[in-house]
């Protein structure tokens, strides 16, 4: 510990203080009260993504009923969100719990070693503000830092990019003072942040191009949602929280089985969808907004209030479909010969996507990584000891699994308390089960650039990432931690192999 300074021993260390990691000291504090914890958070404000992000327009891709927490009704009047107001949130609740003094802001998590021994994580993190090492100690290790690089958003380098006169800007590393009314921009990319971006930019710029190589599903829907706010009026606030909540749900459950039992159906739909909401004339709607991919191979873009294509159809935006040749001085030559002026291009090109917190992990002084390692419930990883992780839905929102995940650590914590045990360590007897894909049939570019790094899936339950709402949260709330696989044991004792005793499948999972 020589030249580290000690920054306390706690039951839980939770890493993150974004909607994950706020979402589980409430958890803890009202599951778990007598538990000792603290949050470290590398930024020095709470929030994570709704504090980092400040692009124009920012705002949630999901309805803030089911992204919003399972204890803590949504009062707003907008369901898709700006940021400024899921940051509030999430500082209310803070507040509301008692999380804030928990919280070591400017804190940067290195690493994470486990002590069989002494049955506790041992986290380094350095203090920003003056580059001391800090190490604390806990019982168990909750990652809830997200999925995605807080450092650098991913951005390809073009050619002839050098000879581009004008400014170049990442969405991740928005400059506040950036003035671009009368300006000419072209946003190159087609996912949510460029989608979020454009309408509002196309306000008062002159004119915002949409610079896209392949299409995305778009879909409007009212950024207020009248029969929430309808029922918030008649009814108990929580009562309207929780049947809207329920509603929202069942209703994204049933849009991606639809997506992914009937493909072509729920295509078609989509697509007639957008079409209504832009000029009869428009010229290249198939070549614009027609993906060469099914519904949910990829997140659907939102679009609140039908801006993105009120935009288009004021023709202060534009949707280009082409690919780039090269930068010029003064914009972007295109494979086509098109050339598109820009003072400003704002690359909207994604994520680096990362787990742990690029937390450096090791098991006993022993170097692991995740993609060594198989999801246990999604929630855990094999022969991890005392530590679990939040990783959200692809298919729905974030925090439905963030609630459900601390549901089962303070289930898993109580039990420990009950017999006694130090260590709780998912073990995995067959090490010759197939490793798998850590999502299927999802091929995001984040996720295709990151899949080697990615912790695997199994071919059976309970090694098995579903995606499944319900299926999850029966898992995680219901069925019994003790399930053969789960091995409890004290401090310094040694973890003898059980033999494989779990069913091939449960339903849950099927």
């Amino acid at each position: 510990m020589a030249g580290k300074q000690h920054g306390g021993e706690f039951d839980v260390l939770i890493v993150g203080a974004g909607l994950s990691g706020i979402a589980a000291a409430a958890h803890l504090t009202m599951q778990c009260p007598g538990k000792s914890y603290a949050v470290i958070e590398q930024r020095a404000d709470m929030g994570g993504t709704w504090d980092l992000f400040r692009y124009p327009g920012i705002r949630s891709d999901s309805d803030m009923h089911t992204l919003g927490y399972r204890f803590k009704p949504w009062t707003e009047a907008k369901a898709i969100a700006d940021g400024p107001a899921i940051h509030k949130y999430v500082h209310e609740t803070a507040d509301e719990y008692g999380i804030t003094p928990h919280i070591r802001f400017r804190h940067r998590v290195l690493g994470a070693d486990w002590s069989t021994d002494k049955a506790c994580w041992t986290v380094t993190a350095r203090r920003e503000e003056d580059g001391a090492e800090v190490q604390f100690t806990a019982n168990f290790l909750f990652m809830c830092a997200g999925y995605y690089d807080y450092d650098q958003g991913y951005r390809p380098e073009f050619p002839q990019e050098a000879s581009y006169t004008g400014k170049i800007i990442h969405p991740q590393h928005w400059p506040e003072d950036l003035n671009y009314a009368g300006k000419k921009v072209v946003v190159i990319g087609s996912g949510a942040t460029a989608v979020t971006i454009v309408p509002v930019m196309a306000q008062t710029a002159e004119k915002v191009y949409m610079l896209q190589r392949t299409p995305t599903y778009m879909v409007s829907r009212p950024a207020k949602d009248w029969l929430a706010n309808t029922m918030r009026a008649i009814l108990p606030e929580m009562t309207a929280y929780k049947i809207t909540r329920w509603r929202n749900i069942a209703m994204q459950r049933f849009a991606y089985n639809m997506a992914r039992n009937k493909p072509e159906k729920m295509s078609k739909k989509l697509l007639e969808m957008a079409r209504k909401m832009l000029p009869a004339d428009y010229p290249t709607f198939e070549k614009d907004f027609q993906p060469p991919y099914t519904p949910w191979e990829q997140r659907l873009c939102l679009v609140p209030d039908a801006d993105m294509f009120n935009a288009i159809s004021k023709g202060k935006a534009e949707i280009v479909t082409d690919h780039i040749d090269h930068f010029t001085p003064t914009g972007i030559k295109l494979k086509s010969g098109r050339e598109l002026e820009a003072d400003i291009i704002v690359s909207a090109t994604g994520l680096n996507l990362v787990m742990m917190g690029k937390t450096n992990l090791s098991i006993d002084g022993k170097a692991t990584a995740p993609h060594e390692h198989v999801s246990y419930k999604g929630t855990m990883f094999n022969d991890i000891p005392n530590f679990a992780s939040v990783f959200g839905y692809v298919n729905a929102s974030w925090t439905l699994k963030t609630d459900i995940v601390a549901d089962y650590v303070c289930r898993l914590l109580k039990l420990m308390d009950a017999k006694g045990a130090q260590i709780a360590n998912p073990h995995l007897a067959d090490t010759d089960m197939p490793r798998l894909p850590w999502v299927d049939d999802f091929s995001s570019g984040y996720f295709a650039r990151s899949i080697d790094k990615l912790p695997k899936n199994g071919d059976r339950h309970p090694w098995r990432v579903l995606q499944d709402y319900k299926a999850e949260k029966k898992i995680l709330t219901e069925e019994p931690i003790e399930d053969g696989i789960m091995q409890f044991s004290k401090a310094g004792e040694m973890v003898k192999p059980l033999e494989a005793t779990a069913e091939p499948m449960l339903e849950a999972a099927e």
